[in-house]
């Protein structure tokens, strides 16, 4: 049982250092959340940014990848 729960810590712990790489270089992609589909509202006093377009393209990416890694189990 131990030898299981420590695959599955080392699994989540490689997926937190990806994540926070994809955070850390996120900014120098160009074309991340300037997409047309990306919506910014403004009013006086409080700006919305509904980066849409950008999440759906991050999660068919994220699903093809994804896929590809386990099926290939």
């Amino acid at each position: 049982m131990f030898p299981q729960v420590g695959k599955i810590l080392i699994i989540f712990g490689v997926l937190i250092i990806l994540l926070g790489l994809v955070l850390l270089f996120a900014h120098r992609i160009p074309f991340l959340g300037k997409l047309p589909g990306d919506f910014v509202l403004r009013g006086k006093n409080v700006t919305v940014y509904i980066p849409l377009l950008s999440m759906l393209l991050i999660s068919l990416l994220l699903t093809i990848v994804l896929n590809i890694f386990w099926r290939g189990r």
